[in-house]
């Protein structure tokens, strides 16, 4: 789970689906406990306009500021793992760029993302591929090392 921290910003290489799903369910958990934090806090009443900002407990507040200190720490990791995937499948990181830009056009984008998440379940290429060595290969792991 804490692998792209330690690859932040590595662009090369490739990344298999075990690190980019594993990655995926950290930041679901620490955003699900974020909401769960700010829900408890006072921000259900907010939704609800039974309640005002000044009604919002310290709570709330740490949810928001642990949603913010984890989006912002994990940007740059985020990016970079799914750029290592779409190289795992054979495919240039720009694919992203695109899956973002064309991602904001109403009907198509619903049809571009669901294929971009496609894309992410699908296994990567067996062997080497022009991005580097399949991370999976069990013959270039060092036995002694």
């Amino acid at each position: 789970m804490l692998l792209p921290f330690r690859r932040y910003a590595e662009f090369a290489g490739r990344s298999c689906r075990r690190e980019y799903w594993m990655f995926a369910l950290l930041s679901g958990v620490v955003y699900a406990l974020a909401a769960i934090l700010m829900f408890a806090g006072g921000l259900f009443g907010l939704a609800q306009n039974t309640a005002n900002f000044s009604s919002l407990t310290p709570l709330f507040y740490l949810g928001l500021a642990i949603a913010i200190i984890f989006f912002l720490a994990a940007l740059v990791p985020s990016i970079a793992v799914t750029v290592r995937r779409l190289h795992d499948r054979n495919l240039s990181g720009w694919w992203y760029l695109g899956v973002i830009v064309l991602g904001q056009i109403p009907y198509l984008g619903f049809l571009i993302n669901i294929a971009f998440l496609v894309f992410m379940v699908m296994p990567g290429d067996n062997g080497p591929n022009r991005f580097g060595a399949d991370p999976l290969d069990p013959s270039r792991v060092d036995v002694f090392a």
